[in-house]
């Protein structure tokens, strides 16, 4: 009698054996809208002290060529050089606004380590749009499944993004290169050991978290072209007994990684980000917004802000309680809706300008976390959002937001998505607003590219 298939097995055949015909078209249509929020956030991430270091690196270590070659882009550059080193710029860059798209249930970041590696080898190989969009789709399903499967034990220290992010890579690429399902099982097994990223970052206000996103990116490229010159990985890297599971993980559920695979499109269950925050600040922020404007009150007129949160968001934001880079205040609770009570918007232009103000230090230091029984239960398929904001004159006020804005039931149209890109062009001087206009329209005619030569005009 046979034994059953591991998942690993399934997971490693379904990314394989995609093809854009499988897909449904609001599935493709959504992997557009996220290629086009990807590309918005990675123009925000231009002269990021962080990125620049990294794309320095890149540029030391392998070949640039000037923006009319070939090769694959640079976004922030508009250089082309290798696969590799594109996708570690592009996925730095495109973590660092903090408005990149986010997976609830995985606690994932997907475009920001399956788009870079995708575009950037199928720029490499003459790929068309319709082979892009394809492997973005397989990265996304793989990677928000392995994230699942790691489970909330895992997110307390390790970064998901970094770690599930570095097989999804891996899928995305093997998809372009055209692995079978055993040679594409050997890139997970690549990735899979390669796979890092940890919280302590945020204790010092370091710069890991663009690494995390570049070497996930990076390693799980060459994983998949590894796996494509006959190199070998482990079979069951994800739930073996000294696999990721076993050394990151406590309550690692394998049934996650093949959950209705080519039924339900994880892809579409991603979330935009609306503020330029840490997601586990969303909920809060939205909550306190909806008290403000319901009230018609002033930033002056708080006294005590106490927002109601899972564990997740303690564990992550607990840690930033002074602040001391743009970076490090997007994962303060307490900035975060300072900044939303000061200026109703929290976008990478009011964190610049405004996150050592001392006006929201002031407010930063009457905002308080407490862990929600509800809030928790439901956490992390949904993100509900509660704040209790005592006001100077003595009110209790109370806001509540079942899904922030971004979220899939209260998600944005294509036109919010093309402001938003706009604007996050706008603000590092990515590209003008009329670059933006052709960009947007390749962004929406992907499946009609026969070759996928640039996305920047």
């Amino acid at each position: 009698m046979n034994e059953p298939e591991s998942a690993s097995v399934v997971l490693a055949r379904f990314a394989a054996d995609l093809r854009f015909e499988h897909i449904p078209d609001a599935v493709l249509r959504r992997a557009e809208d996220l290629v086009l929020d990807w590309v918005g956030s990675t123009l925000a991430g231009r002269n990021a002290r962080a990125v620049e270091s990294i794309a320095r690196f890149a540029s030391a270590m392998g070949p640039v060529r000037e923006a009319g070659e070939r090769g694959s882009e640079v976004l922030i550059s508009r250089a082309r050089t290798t696969p590799l080193f594109a996708a570690m710029v592009n996925a730095a860059a495109s973590h660092v606004a903090e408005q990149d798209d986010v997976h609830n249930g995985a606690v994932f970041h997907p475009g920001a380590v399956v788009i870079p590696p995708a575009l950037a080898v199928a720029q490499s190989i003459g790929a068309s749009g319709r082979d892009m969009l394809t492997a973005i789709v397989a990265g996304y399903e793989v990677g928000i499944r392995v994230g699942e499967f790691l489970g909330r034990s895992h997110y307390k220290v390790f970064h998901t993004t970094g770690t599930a992010g570095t097989v999804a890579a891996a899928a995305a690429v093997g998809q372009l290169l055209r692995l079978d399902a055993n040679h594409m099982l050997h890139a997970f097994g690549s990735a899979g050991t390669q796979a890092a990223g940890l919280w302590e970052f945020l204790r010092d206000a370091a710069d890991s978290k663009q690494l995390h996103t570049a070497k996930a990116a990076a390693d799980g490229l060459m994983a998949a072209y590894l796996a494509a010159d006959g190199f070998t990985g482990a079979r069951h890297i994800l739930e073996g007994p000294q696999g990721m599971a076993a050394g990151m993980s406590t309550d690692a559920d394998p049934r996650r990684l093949t959950d209705a695979l080519g039924q339900r499109w994880a892809l579409t269950e991603t979330s935009f980000k609306w503020h330029a925050s840490c997601r586990h600040t969303h909920p809060a922020a939205d909550a306190l917004q909806q008290v403000m404007r319901e009230h018609a009150l002033h930033a002056d007129q708080l006294a005590v802000v106490t927002a109601h949160v899972h564990q997740g968001a303690i564990d992550v934001l607990g840690q930033v309680t002074n602040p001391r880079t743009v970076h490090h205040s997007k994962f303060s609770m307490g900035s975060v809706l300072g900044i939303i009570a000061l200026f109703d918007r929290a976008g990478p232009v009011e964190f610049d300008a405004h996150y050592l103000d001392e006006r929201v230090m002031v407010l930063r230091d009457k905002v308080h976390m407490v862990l929600d029984a509800e809030v928790d239960g439901a956490y992390p398929q949904r993100w509900i959002g509660k704040v209790t904001v005592q006001t100077t004159d003595g009110r209790v006020l109370h806001g509540r937001v079942d899904e922030p804005k971004g979220d899939p039931g209260n998600t944005l149209s294509r036109s919010e998505i093309e402001d938003k890109a706009r604007r996050l062009a706008a603000y590092a001087g990515g590209a003008s607003d009329a670059e933006m206009t052709a960009i947007i329209a390749r962004c929406w005619t992907l499946a009609e590219c026969t070759r996928m030569e640039r996305l920047l005009p």
